[in-house]
């Protein structure tokens, strides 16, 4: 596990579009979230110790901010061939087990990950209706091992104030988990 900062894509930036099979086989694409008052994208996997930290109240905060209207979508683009618990397969059994009520996304290859500039897992962006970018960065302080409560703070005071129609917080602090599972040779140009 190498530990990895977001890279903090700039705010303002147009969501990237993207086209990917969910757990189901169904192909989902940002356009299915044109309508959206507020878009979460999270770049997420099974295995990585961050994730699985937060995986209880991420399953939680999307069932809350779900009926408050924000589509989520988690994406996991990391290696299968070299991570298999991070397979398709195993999506969708965590999906399940995790109790995951947005659409799972396999991104094979990585390609939506690189336009997202995504770094680590888990990593949050935050698209107003416009799909702009208004946060990006982690969910809230908690980390595995440093006894700070989950909460999703962060994450939270940045949805309500999309949802309320207000500027998100100014102090947005980067994500930091395991390193997005690259592909031998397919590390994108940001980490160069």
């Amino acid at each position: 596990m190498a530990l990895t900062s977001s890279t903090m894509l700039p705010l303002g930036t147009i969501a990237p579009a993207f086209t990917l099979p969910d757990t189901s086989g169904n192909m989902v694409s940002l356009d299915d979230f044109k309508s959206a008052r507020a878009l979460l994208v999270i770049f997420m996997c099974n295995h990585c110790p961050y994730v699985k930290h937060v995986r209880k109240a991420l399953a939680d905060l999307a069932r809350e901010y779900r009926e408050k209207g924000v589509a989520i979508v988690g994406i996991n683009a990391n290696d299968a061939k070299n991570y298999p618990d991070d397979s398709p397969g195993e999506m969708v059994k965590e999906a399940k087990s995790a109790g995951y009520v947005f659409p799972y996304l396999y991104d094979e290859s990585q390609r939506t990950a690189k336009a997202y500039h995504a770094a680590c897992t888990p990593e949050f962006f935050l698209f107003d209706a416009g799909k702009r970018l208004v946060y990006r960065g982690q969910m809230d302080a908690s980390r595995p091992g440093n006894n700070v409560p989950v909460t999703g703070g962060d994450l939270r005071a940045a949805m309500d104030a999309v949802m309320a129609g207000h500027e998100t917080p100014p102090d947005q602090k980067p994500g930091i988990g395991c390193n997005i599972k690259w592909k031998p040779g397919n590390a994108p140009d940001y980490f160069k």
